[in-house]
This record gives structure tokens, sequence and C-alpha cells, in this order.
């Protein structure tokens, strides 16, 4: 299998790999040679969340104070779209499946969904909290929004009857991150103290909304854990941390694949699975991203450019037979 992009491909089509960070810079990458293809300017704040569209016309950055969209069919490294008015950094962002609409999370102690189709930019939606939110993560089944909160909290948001549970699967511990797996059977969330908490999901049909049911606890890391995904095919978990490694686990046992390290990385901040789940992207403080073959354990590529921490990426690509 090979990870292919041309020139000439329209971006629906494209290998996207986008990364942001310290340097107020959003860099998109030609991801099989290592090439940052173009820079756009994220002038205001650090870069603290990346995403892209559906249909992959424009990527969303989330910083301090604002969301901005960037055209990913032009060269203009100028924002296409504002979303401003909020207080705080915007820690999360992320799309509905078909693109109708957009949500965010942030320090302002709410999770808001944006109407895309709306020429307004304005927020249609407000769910407060009593703390920071960390992350958001959004259900495949489309209805319902997890929210993670500084102060522990896991939020479950059903957006089609504004009802909403709680747990809190540690106390004195932040929630940083919250993924669910592509088929919606499974939910991690990790912590600040580097450990991954594993729920079973039942129902979240079109009636009755989602149950968690807890299945396992992972010690993760020894120190800070800052991410967590699954695998498109949902047999891998990904969990990234302040002690300089991401590691992989199995989901059929939760026990640990490999861990991807690198002299000098340092707190590895983000991670995404290729299409074929065989391969990582990571984002790390030391300014570099790094492309692993997850079965090695070896770095195949790196993608070096950014003068500070690289704290997010967002990343799509086209897996073809050759």
């Amino acid at each position: 299998m090979t990870i292919t992009m041309t020139s000439d491909t329209s971006p629906s089509e494209q290998v996207i790999l986008a990364t942001g960070g310290y340097d107020h810079t959003i860099k998109l990458w030609q991801a099989h040679t290592g090439i940052c293809q173009r820079t756009a300017q994220h002038t205001e704040s650090q870069v603290n969340a990346l995403d892209i569209t559906p249909d992959k016309q424009h990527i969303a950055a989330a910083g301090y104070t604002r969301i901005r969209m960037y055209d990913l069919a032009s060269n203009n490294p100028s924002p296409v779209v504002n979303y401003e008015g909020l207080s705080k950094n915007v820690t999360s962002v992320g799309f509905q499946e078909e693109g109708k609409w957009m949500y965010t999370g942030g320090e302002d102690l709410s999770a808001r969904i944006w109407d895309l189709r709306s020429r307004t930019l304005q927020c249609q939606r407000i769910f407060q909290v009593s703390a920071p939110v960390n992350c958001v993560c959004l259900h495949p089944n489309q209805s319902e929004l997890v929210v993670g909160d500084q102060s522990g909290v896991i939020h479950l948001w059903d957006l089609k009857t504004d009802h909403n549970e709680q747990l809190i699967p540690e106390a004195d511990a932040s929630i940083q991150s919250i993924a669910m797996d592509p088929l919606g059977n499974l939910m991690a969330a990790v912590n600040n103290k580097g450990r991954c908490f594993i729920w079973s999901l039942s129902g979240g049909g079109s009636q009755e909304p989602t149950k968690l049911n807890p299945c396992h606890k992972i010690e993760a890391h020894p120190k800070f854990a800052l991410k967590c995904a699954f695998s498109p095919d949902s047999s891998l978990l990904v969990t990234t941390s302040a002690d300089q490694s991401a590691r992989v686990w199995r989901t059929s046992d939760f026990t640990l694949q490999t861990e991807l390290k690198q002299e000098g990385q340092r707190w590895v901040w983000d991670a995404a699975f290729s299409a074929d789940s065989q391969y990582i992207v990571t984002a790390s403080s030391d300014g570099i991203a790094r492309l692993w073959n997850i079965e090695k354990g070896t770095v195949e590529r790196e993608y070096s450019g950014h003068s500070k921490a690289i704290t997010s990426l967002a990343f799509r690509d086209q897996i073809v037979n050759p």
C-alpha cells in the first residue's frame, strides 16, 4: 500500500497533512516527501487544534478567542472565514460528518455548535459546564457530543433532547482527550495523571442515549497524557504524553503493541492514524511531526519546519493499491 498525492489532484482526493503550534503558523505538507507546500499565518495566537472539513475544502484552526477557516484549494495564506467573539482559548474543533455544523470547546466553560450553512457566523447552541473544556468528541451517530473538562468531569450531551449525563472517572484529575472508535463500540479518555479509561458503549440509537460501561483502566504513561485516538479499523488506540512518547494499544485486550519514541522528541501533543491503520503521524514539542510505521515502530518520515512546539495536527490520506 502506498500513500500518494500529486499536484494535479483536487483537494478532495489529496493526502492532507497540516500542523500548527506555538510559532503562529499552519503548515501544509507533502506527506510522501516531507516537503512543506504552504505556510498559512495564524498571527493572533498559537494553534490549539486543527480539523479538516469533510469535503476537504477547508481547514479550521482553533486559537485564542477565535476560530479561523482556511481554504485548502487555493494558495491564499490568510483565513477566509473568521469566527470571533469568543473569550479565552478554543481547545477543540471538529465537524459533523456531512459538514452541516462545526463543534468547538474552550476555556470559556463551554462547548458550542456553529451552523456552517448560516451566513451569520453565529454560534447556534451552547453547552455550559463549570470548568474549562479541554476536549470535545462527536459520537459516530452524529447526535451526541462528549465533553471533557479541567475538573475531571465527562459530560454526555444529547443534541436531540438537550439532555446530559455526567461521570467522573477519577477525582482530582483533568480530562485531556476523549475518543470514540469509528464503530461506536468503545470510548477512551486520558487524564493528566497518565491514565486511560475505556468504556464499552451501548444504546445510542435513534431513540435511546448512549450508555457507558466501564471496562478497562490503563496506566498508559508515567506523566501527563495529552491525546488519545482510535484507528480507522478500530483495532488500535494511540495515547500521547509529556513522557516524550506515543503508545499504541490493541483494543482486543488493551495490551501495549508498541511505543513510538525517539531521542529529543519531547512532549507528544497530538497523533492521527492513516486510513489503513498502519501508520501514525505525531506532533511534538521539538517542532517536528513524524510519520511512524506502527508494525516496525520506526520513523518513516519527518516534517521539519516549525520554529516552536507543534501542538496540533490534522491528517486525511487516500490509500491506493499500487
